[in-house]
């Protein structure tokens, strides 16, 4: 009796057992159905498609298919309808979450995560050394083996087992292979050897600018197909569009920086919240400012600095005042005044400068360098009074601009320049005779330039450059069935386009100021020019302006 009773509890308890794992299934399979049936019809007739499943038994089936057949890589949520790359595994870390290497599933029930979470790691292959929990989960699967073996099998000694623990971490070890997520690099003791070996994203772009070679891109790197940069491509984009962001900001140096960096994330990066950018991060950037302070005054007391100070009004039409610091270490943005309501004369500017002066240290300022307005030079007279080692020092820029300005005064230059200022307003005042100059000419005539009066010298070089198109411009059959050519500011456009001393007036502005935009251009690019580089522009220009124009004497003294 006492084996009959036993055998039926065995039997009873086993019987228990499958009807347990049975309703769990059923579970299951209602779940897949519910999660299908919310699925628009095109996805609900994939998902179900058996031709677009691998034939296998792998559990991650039921809950994903091929959205294309002919890219087997990728697989599609019935959950959440995400399509996750890189094959099934992939997808089963989706579904059961809480991997470094790929983003969870926001929908997925807790029995599925639970399944797939059992799977993998029964069957996973890579155990991690340092975790300190791995003694306890080897002994529990020890101990669950152990349970499902036949008891004839005698158990192995602590002596075998530390050994078979050994045989598997050095394994893993040996293997490189690492199934965590990755640790922040201030961690150093958990950086990987990728990681290290790996260079920084501004080391990455630093190199590809200097060597003015195409860096490797990631697709070229990991064999990426073509689709899926075009995806890329797409997003990146939309995001420039929906956020009405300014297109040049893609030329940036800290937009390479930034897709370089989660490049070399990898995948499953997730932004930070609008809280984290506004709070944390915005005030680890102030300090990040602070310490890069540091580093600039470290260059100010080795070498000293120039103070430069630049005047503009904004969209708002304030008057605001910003002050720089200028050495060997880079330029550095000290801050900025709105004078507004102030009179921005000179014992004012003098006061501003002396301010940010003394914050700097009197001792580490060399010169000072503003523009050549009137105030800004009994500024610098009163500076240069009250500092005595202090210099004062003119903007070469602005040097540059009020020096074409003076050309342009000459009256031969300045004729040419007015009647070249009125083709250019009747152009540009309607919008047809402006389609049919474009289409002559195959562009804009007018070119702008960082100040007035070189764009001024630069339009003139451009209507040179263009002047066979603006001539059959006027001359064909278009402009002479406008109402426009009829009226007497077009029969003036007309005659001027077509007069010959204007475009030899034209030539002769061209020849006397090139040199000079060329200077300018040293002088005000983005990259900082030394003093002789300018000096040896200048002498270039004297000598070019006197080789163009020797057989114009009279126009020459004048220039010169």
């Amino acid at each position: 009796m006492p084996d009959l009773d036993g055998g039926v509890l065995r039997s009873s308890s086993g019987s228990g057992a499958a009807a347990t794992a049975s309703s769990a299934s059923a579970d299951v399979a209602t779940l897949v159905e519910r999660a299908i049936a919310k699925l628009p019809p095109e996805l609900a007739a994939q998902a179900v498609d058996t031709k677009r499943k691998a034939k296998s038994q792998d559990p991650g089936w039921k809950y994903g298919w091929w959205p294309h057949a002919s890219k087997k890589d990728f697989v599609q949520c019935i959950f959440c309808k995400k399509i996750v790359p890189s094959g099934i595994k992939r997808f089963k870390q989706h579904l059961a979450g809480g991997y470094g290497d790929a983003v969870e599933c926001p929908s997925a029930p807790e029995v599925v995560k639970k399944e797939m979470a059992d799977y993998l790691k029964k069957n996973s292959r890579t155990i991690l050394a340092l975790n300190p929990t791995l003694g306890e989960d080897e002994e529990q699967q020890d101990d669950a083996t152990a349970a499902e073996e036949p008891a004839a099998v005698p158990e192995p000694s602590s002596g075998t087992k530390v050994k078979q623990k050994k045989r598997i971490a050095q394994a893993a070890i040996s293997s490189f292979t690492v199934t965590a997520a990755p640790k922040p690099a201030t961690q150093k003791m958990s950086r990987s050897v990728s990681s290290m070996l790996c260079k920084s994203p501004e080391e990455v772009v630093e190199e590809r600018h200097r060597s003015k070679h195409s860096q490797p891109t990631i697709e070229h790197c990991t064999k990426k197909s073509k689709e899926a940069k075009v995806v890329v491509d797409d997003h990146v984009a939309d995001f420039f569009y929906e956020n009405r962001i300014p297109l040049k900001v893609i030329n940036s140096r800290s937009w390479e920086v930034l897709i370089e960096s989660i490049g070399q994330y990898g995948p499953g990066y997730r932004s930070p919240s609008y809280h984290d950018i506004r709070v944390p991060l915005l005030e680890k950037a102030v300090n990040r400012t602070s310490e890069l302070r540091k580093k600039h005054e470290e260059a100010w007391k080795e070498y000293g600095c120039t103070i430069m100070s630049d005047r503009w009004t904004d969209t708002s039409h304030r008057h605001l005042i910003n002050f720089l610091a200028n050495s060997p270490a880079g330029t550095f943005f000290l801050g900025s005044v709105d004078a507004s309501s102030e009179i921005a004369n000179g014992p004012l500017l003098a006061d501003l400068l002396e301010k940010q002066i003394d914050k700097v240290g009197k001792e580490h300022v060399v010169q000072i360098v503003t523009d050549n307005g009137a105030n800004f030079k009994a500024a610098g007279r009163l500076l240069m009074e009250r500092i005595p080692h202090l210099f004062w020092t003119p903007c070469a820029a602005h040097c540059l601009d009020l020096l074409l300005e003076d050309i342009g005064k000459i009256k031969e230059f300045n004729t040419c320049i007015n009647m070249a200022k009125k083709v250019c307003r009747f152009m540009y005042k309607h919008g047809r005779i402006l389609d049919l100059m474009r289409d002559k000419i195959g562009g804009d005539l007018v070119r702008l330039a960082i100040t007035r009066f070189a764009t001024s010298f630069l339009t003139l070089a451009s209507m040179h450059k263009n002047k066979t198109g603006l001539r059959n411009l006027v001359v064909s059959e278009e402009w002479q069935a406008t109402n426009f050519s009829s009226t007497t500011e077009g029969r003036q456009v007309e005659n001027i386009i077509l007069s010959m001393p204007f475009w030899n007036k034209v030539e002769l502005c061209i020849r006397a100021t090139q040199p000079l935009l060329v200077a300018l251009r040293i002088a005000d690019g983005d990259e900082t020019p030394a003093a002789p580089e300018i000096m040896a522009a200048m002498d270039h220009a004297k000598a070019a302006i006197k080789d163009s124009l020797k057989d114009k004497p009279n126009l020459l003294k004048e220039v010169l």
